[in-house]
């Protein structure tokens, strides 16, 4: 080992540098993180209105329970559209496609025949949108909004007193299909597929809102978010000036503006209106986590705004459906699993506006919890919680905009460079002079990467990291068993063992820590903060350690006969590999191996197509309970206990053994690397989450040593004498 470390010494102090440099963004980034640490909340208030009708009580009484009960000042209001005025007003309003009207063959007699022949002079297709309305006060709203928001050219209007009529044009890109179903074919036979036009985004366009809403809201002294649903074609200037003017009608001046539907307000026409807006009042842009909580919601104009702002932004968590059924969940008595929920969407995921949704009964997928003890005791104990990471309730805080340097990043690639050459030296007899070409050639092209892709040298360099640092961690610990099976005694100790063994775990971590910052380094910038881009290829990121470990194995123990010169690779042990003899035994273990494998690549990465079980869930919430920062579980548990008992192994002679700690050692390193690849988390977490990781596996590390010790034993006194007694009455029986 000192003399891989005296012939790499240059390369050696390279990376040390380098991750010093790294520090640089490290630093600043801690720094941002510090210094955003205000959360708030805004109530939704369509579903306390839902609420409200199942409680029977006003939804006054749900606004001031909330207010005072849970200090949420912000309440959530959603424009008026067609689909709303319908199911959820007593304004006599109803809206249909003309594909649905047009289907009766007497549908015109339904109307008046004054305004059918304006229909008919107009002009009208089955995507059009037809709109009733049956008193004065219906189509005073919705005719004033469709003048003052629509293009003329786009709607035709009657109003006939006490009944109106408006029809607004529609085209197959607002339409909205039915799943695709068989119909006989009559006429060919066999069947033929079919669509049917059951809706129109028209009908979702934000109208307005509703002034007896905004008074019951204003009234309370609470403050509205105006929430609005915008769609293309119909989103231009004058849209988002009507829209506008709206808000300013009873004075709502937005501390956050939610963009609803395909985009900001005015995105047809350019983001100039909105952006002035929003400048103007000093409002902050809500950037909406996507329901697989990866991402933001991709909406036409909000990152442009954000961009324009210096991203004057927060990441919104949106109470979705299925969150809101987690009451109960995991066998706890209240809302523990919502507010397990939002702790995390907080602490880990840079959220710092939560839309809050009331809570629904489990088992009934429908019904409120209306029991205000309930939410009190969620948000008191929420508020506790995050106030031991230093988290207070008001306004959110925004991120200060930060970018890491191009000379940063060039210097980041040097050291991802000098790493990639000492791993190289790994497992092939380089020469001092071919080394130094090696990391010439490798500066060359770092250098002409910065230039060429500009906008993907950052995310290159992270990803190269993540490889070549765990893949470092993986060659370490391999050098290590191997060199200590060669110079300690088989019967060695059992407490100097655990003792080398656990200062191997120590460096090996040590060494995937710096590739976990020179991973994170080039991405510490705000755009990578707010999720509005993340790092590519997690999966990826976890497969290449696990390959390159077969590499490592083979270059310093070899396979079969005694290995000639550890730590290279030759070609005689490639050849003995695949002149192997396979038996049964190897195929069922490479099929478990297998299973294994594609379980973790499974749960690896932002979001996972593996559900965790309950017992974890509960394990993993136990432990975020208790400790500042929940460490892994395949950690602690498993991958590095698993290091400790390859050096174990090793140095007991066994055979197979290592091989199988070795590999499960390898999803360690690239699980702390990991870590560090969700940006979106703050660096104090992943500092604090490894270090209960290697605490914790150091003591699961030394129970496992002597666990495995005594089971070898136990095999050695009592199954062996059992096997070739069977197998001696076997041969006297033949």
């Amino acid at each position: 080992m000192r003399a891989f470390f005296k012939e790499n010494k240059f390369f050696i102090i390279v990376i040390c540098i380098c991750v010093l440099v790294s520090g640089i963004s490290i630093g600043n980034r801690i720094n941002i993180e510090t210094n955003n640490k205000t959360y708030d909340i805004v109530a939704d208030y369509n579903e306390l209105e839902l609420m409200a009708d199942q409680s029977h009580k006003d939804v006054s009484y749900w606004l001031k329970q909330f207010k005072d009960e849970l200090n949420i000042t912000k309440i959530g209001l959603s424009e008026e559209n067609i689909m709303t005025l319908m199911e959820d007003t007593d304004l006599e309003v109803s809206g249909k496609t003309m594909d649905e009207i047009t289907k009766e063959s007497d549908w015109k007699k339904e109307y008046p025949a004054e305004f059918i022949q304006g229909l008919t002079e107009h002009g009208y297709d089955s995507y059009d949108v037809l709109i009733e309305m049956d008193s004065k006060e219906a189509a005073d709203f919705v005719l004033n909004a469709v003048k003052e928001r629509f293009v003329k050219s786009k709607y035709f209007i009657m109003d006939f007193g006490d009944t109106a009529y408006a029809v607004i044009d529609g085209d197959a890109k607002t339409a909205l299909y039915s799943q695709p179903y068989k119909l006989a074919n009559s006429k060919k036979g066999g069947f033929i597929e079919r669509t049917d036009i059951i809706g129109s985004k028209i009908m979702y366009i934000s109208l307005g809102l509703l002034p007896e809403k905004v008074e019951k809201v204003q009234s309370l002294g609470l403050e509205i978010i105006p929430r609005t649903l915008c769609y293309g074609g119909y989103n231009g200037k004058k849209y988002a000036d009507a829209v506008i003017a709206g808000y300013e009608k009873y004075g709502i001046k937005p501390e956050y503006l939610i963009a609803g539907g395909e985009g900001i307000i005015g995105y047809d026409d350019g983001i100039e209106l909105a952006e002035k807006y929003i400048k103007d009042n000093h409002i902050t842009i809500g950037l909406i986590e996507n329901t697989t909580q990866l991402q933001n919601i991709l909406q036409k104009g909000v990152e442009e705004i954000a961009e324009a702002t210096d991203y004057d932004t927060v990441r919104v968590f949106s109470v979705w459906n299925y969150i809101q059924y987690r009451y109960q969940f995991y066998g706890y008595e209240g809302a523990k699993e919502i507010e397990n929920t939002l702790f995390r969407a907080i602490t880990e995921r840079n959220i710092r506006v939560i839309y809050f949704k009331p809570i629904k009964e489990n088992q009934d997928l429908f019904t409120y919890v209306t029991n205000m003890d309930e939410y009190k005791d969620m948000f008191t104990n929420l508020e506790q919680r995050l106030a031991e990471h230093n988290f207070t309730y008001g306004s959110a805080s925004v991120m200060r905009n930060y970018e890491v340097s191009h000379m940063v990043k060039l210097l980041l690639s040097l050291g991802c460079v000098a790493a990639t050459v000492l791993l190289l030296s790994g497992f092939l007899p380089l020469r001092k002079k071919a080394k130094y070409v090696l990391f010439g050639m490798g500066t060359l092209g770092a250098l002409g990467a910065s230039y060429v892709i500009p906008n993907s040298f950052e995310l290159l360099l992270s990803f190269v990291s993540s490889v070549v640092f765990a893949c470092l961690a993986v060659t370490l610990f391999t050098k290590i068993s191997e060199e200590l099976r060669n110079t300690l005694e088989p019967k060695v100790s059992n407490l100097k063992l655990t003792g080398v063994s656990a200062l191997t775990l120590v460096a090996c971590v040590l060494v995937s820590l710096m590739g976990g910052m020179m991973t994170a380094s080039p991405l510490s910038a705000t755009v990578y903060m707010l999720e509005i881009d993340i790092f590519r290829g997690v999966k990826l990121a976890q497969l290449l350690p696990i390959a390159y470990f077969a590499v490592a194995y083979l270059a310093y123990f070899g396979f079969g006969e005694k290995k000639k010169i550890p730590g290279v690779l030759e070609f005689h042990d490639l050849k003995d590999m695949m002149n192997a003899s396979i038996k049964i035994w190897m195929i069922i273990l490479g099929a478990l191996l297998g299973g294994v494998g594609y379980y973790y690549i499974m749960r690896t990465g932002h979001d996972s197509s593996v559900e965790v079980s309950s017992i974890e869930m509960l394990f993993r919430n136990y432990l975020e309970d208790i400790l500042i920062a929940r460490p892994r579980n395949k950690e602690f548990l498993f991958a590095f206990p698993a290091i400790m008992l390859m050096v174990y192994t090793s140095v007991r002679r066994f055979k197979l053994w290592p091989i199988l700690f070795g590999l499960c050692g390898v999803i360690g390193m690239t699980s702390v690397n990991n870590t560090f690849m969700h940006i979106r988390t703050p660096l104090y977490l992943g500092f604090i989450r490894t270090g209960y990781s290697l605490l914790f596996g150091i003591i699961v590390g030394i129970i496992g040593i002597f666990v495995f010790e005594a089971a070898h034993k136990l095999y050695i006194k009592w199954i062996v004498p059992l096997l070739e007694s069977y197998a001696n009455k076997e041969e006297a029986g033949n």
